[in-house]
């Protein structure tokens, strides 16, 4: 391309002109499944990954998700600026290490510890991590006292709902511990006290409590789970320890429900975790798992480690791990503080029960929840509605407008249900929500409308988080 001409004194003005697709790398295939033998330029390469990006969907517009997708542009600066720092290197990255320490100090006093100064925690690279070094915790606490009282130790359980994460059916698999799970029914949708209490004995490490059922969003009730192990110690003399898995609803009831009893005010709750990366409003990924106090998390699951300078205990799976979540999570804290994080966690909640309320109205519909404890709500097609179409049909249109709306069966027991789920997240306002509503109204319009059932091409899938 030649250059303009340049006014008298000054040097020529060129125009640059990439002519990316006509270089090497566009003109032919690059090998996928091998190492290509030479090298391409570096804005070739970022074309080339970006445009094969370009194809997965809309971030903004998954609504199957519980992972945060949107942060603001303070926040993303930050982001880029600390993306190097390696969380396990506490003595390269002190200050860092530091506010990790005070990132769990705080969740702990959120979550009522008696004395937070005496809780301990740490941050992971998600919830799942997080509910598993709590796993670890009760099975070492309870495997402790049992050899100590010379009584065997061999057939460890733990209790849980059938609507539990599939992190923890990984925990009792990797770990070789009994799984329990609590059916769920018409009458028990979520584990309650009654429920739970005949799968616990003298080999269960603990019962988890889940606040924010996947499949519904709805809470199970911790006050009355730890009521009932209270019962079950004064007639027994078993003590049953309660994690509470608050991945979700852990950032969402301390701002929303402040009043609803279900953490460390209840002297039965020894753990919680929570991801950072949900309700905690941080990119992926972030979890946080805290103890009620140093007596609940076993000594010899932290280990002091001499790397790269410094002598520091760690207490994770993962060593290597990034930092930069960890300074997310602290400069929300410090951005929102409890008013800003009860104004998110309520407009999200808000446009939540917007949407669902528009919903459960459809003749089509029957809600499941409604999205008033976890800004998450679930809905099925009511019986005997049609025979031409079903929830799976309605998501694979709304996906042809950009919309992830998944449907997929309840749990064991009530597996013939199948529901839909949209999860509210920070970033979906009214606004995207009234574009929902009418993509929601024209797909089942056209639904209506058909003349014969659609086929199916396939088994329907499972949905496990």
């Amino acid at each position: 391309m030649s250059s303009a001409p340049a006014p008298e004194g000054r040097e020529p003005r060129h125009v640059d002109i990439n002519a990316i697709f006509a270089s090497d790398g566009e003109t032919h295939d690059i090998p996928l499944f091998e190492l290509p033998e030479g090298q391409l330029d570096k804005d070739i390469a970022y074309q080339l990954v970006h445009d094969e990006a370009m194809l997965d969907g809309n971030a903004r517009l998954n609504l199957a998700t519980f992972v945060t997708t949107w942060m603001d542009s303070a926040a993303q600066k930050l982001y880029a600026e600390t993306v190097d720092k390696n969380m396990i290197d506490k003595d390269e990255y002190p200050k860092t290490a530091e506010i990790e320490t005070r990132c769990w100090r705080i969740l702990a006093g959120l979550w009522n510890a008696p004395d937070p100064e005496r809780s301990i925690g740490t941050s992971t690279v998600g919830s799942s991590e997080a509910a598993m070094l709590a796993g670890l915790a009760m099975m070492r606490r309870w495997r402790n006292k049992r050899r100590e009282a010379g009584e065997a130790f061999d057939r460890p359980n733990l209790v849980m709902s059938a609507g539990v994460q599939v992190c923890w059916e990984k925990f009792c698999n990797y770990w070789d511990i009994e799984m329990r799970l609590v059916p769920v029914s018409t009458a028990h949708p979520a584990m309650d006290g009654e429920s739970m209490l005949p799968f616990v004995d003298e080999n269960t490490i603990g019962v988890v409590a889940i606040m924010g059922v996947t499949y519904t969003g709805v809470y199970e009730p911790v006050e009355e789970i730890c009521a009932a192990l209270d019962g079950l110690q004064e007639r027994t003399g078993l003590d049953v320890p309660v994690h509470v898995d608050g991945a979700s609803g852990g950032m969402i009831a301390p701002f929303v429900q402040p009043d609803l009893v279900w953490d460390f005010r209840l002297p039965r709750v020894v753990s919680i975790n929570t991801s950072g990366h949900k309700y905690g409003l941080v990119y992926p990924g972030l979890g946080w798992a805290i103890w009620r106090s140093e007596e609940y998390l076993p000594e010899d699951m932290i280990f002091r480690v001499s790397y790269l300078g410094g002598n520091m205990p760690t207490l994770a799976l993962n060593f290597s791990r990034p930092g930069a979540q960890v300074l997310l999570q602290y400069y929300l804290f410090m951005r929102l503080g409890r008013e800003g994080y009860t104004a998110v966690q309520n407009a999200t909640r808000n446009v939540a029960m917007h949407l669902s309320e528009h919903i459960g109205k459809m003749p089509a519909f029957e809600l499941v929840s409604d999205g008033s404890d976890i800004p998450v709500f679930a809905w099925k097609l009511k019986e005997g509605y049609t025979d031409n179409w079903n929830l799976y049909n309605l998501s694979d249109r709304l996906r042809g407008k950009g919309w992830l709306i998944p449907a997929y069966p309840l749990p064991e027991d009530l597996e013939e249900v199948v529901v839909q789920r949209i999860v509210v997240r920070n970033g979906l306002g009214y606004n995207l929500a009234r574009d929902l509503l009418a993509d929601i109204d024209e797909c089942v319009a056209w639904l209506d409308g058909l003349d014969g059932p659609i086929p199916s091409e396939h088994v329907e899938p499972g949905f496990t988080h």
